[in-house]
């Protein structure tokens, strides 16, 4: 496990539980961009989605090894705590439950978001145990919302193979693809994995028909909300949400 610190001595603390040290740089940029006066911290156990790849599902001895890092970023000095994978999202419920101090699931500003603005919904994943949580979550978060959903799944097979090889370029255009070919009839796309984040990023202006959201920066501005209310701040978290979606309406 990899532990890196990046921050100066401020009021709040926030800790990102990660499972690619790819992911840092990222979330570090994120969070100078939103949340400056917060100090972070990395932590990164790539054997925890190796553990969950391998299986095929997320194991209880997993969830209990997430939920031994959030202890330990919490006797750190952490005030909150986000967990970045969302192949681990059962864990992060988990530890919502168990530990004082919030426990920010990545994917969960992202679900809330996208069943407000339509209800067929596209979901892209490059791995099952990503897509089936992510599948999940979007169903929880429409019933807490009251509204019905159609789901549109597609598996990006062979991208997170060519990521494992080196290859990010087959990656992305594996993904650019199947977001031009298989959501075209989908009122809003999420990214199940923040990773994907960047490839649209990278496509032209007017490529895509529809709004894709993904889940990094919707989830920092969740923690910026989340962490303005321990400091007695007034942002919402549905303020953050709608802000980082550029306002989606929600459509029964």
């Amino acid at each position: 496990m990899t532990f890196v610190e990046d921050g100066n001595d401020v009021g709040q603390t926030l800790a990102l539980i990660h499972t690619s040290p790819t992911l840092t740089p990222m979330f570090s940029g994120l969070c100078a961009k939103y949340m400056p006066e917060t100090a972070i911290f990395h932590m990164v156990d790539e054997s925890l989605i190796a553990d969950t790849i391998r299986e095929g599902r997320l194991r209880r001895v997993t969830m209990r090894r997430l939920l031994a890092m959030v202890e330990s970023a919490e006797a750190a000095g952490a005030d909150a705590v986000m967990v970045t994978c969302s192949s681990l999202g059962a864990g992060v419920a988990l530890g919502q439950q168990l530990f004082d101090i919030p426990v920010i699931r990545v994917d969960e500003a992202m679900a809330e978001a996208a069943v407000r603005m339509g209800r067929r919904i596209g979901v892209m994943a490059t791995l099952r145990t990503t897509l089936e949580p992510t599948i999940a979550l979007l169903r929880e978060k429409a019933a807490e919302a009251g509204f019905e959903i159609e789901i549109v799944d597609s598996l990006c097979d062979g991208a997170f193979d060519a990521v494992l090889a080196g290859d990010t370029a087959v990656h992305d255009r594996i993904l650019s693809e199947a977001l031009r070919n298989e959501m075209k009839d989908v009122d809003v796309v999420i990214l199940a994995q923040a990773s994907m984040a960047r490839v649209v990023k990278a496509m032209p202006n007017g490529t895509l028909s529809v709004p894709v959201l993904s889940s990094p920066e919707l989830a920092v501005k969740s923690a910026r909300a989340i962490m303005a209310g321990l400091a007695g701040g007034a942002e919402s978290v549905g303020e953050a949400i709608l802000a980082g979606s550029n306002g989606g309406q929600a459509r029964r």
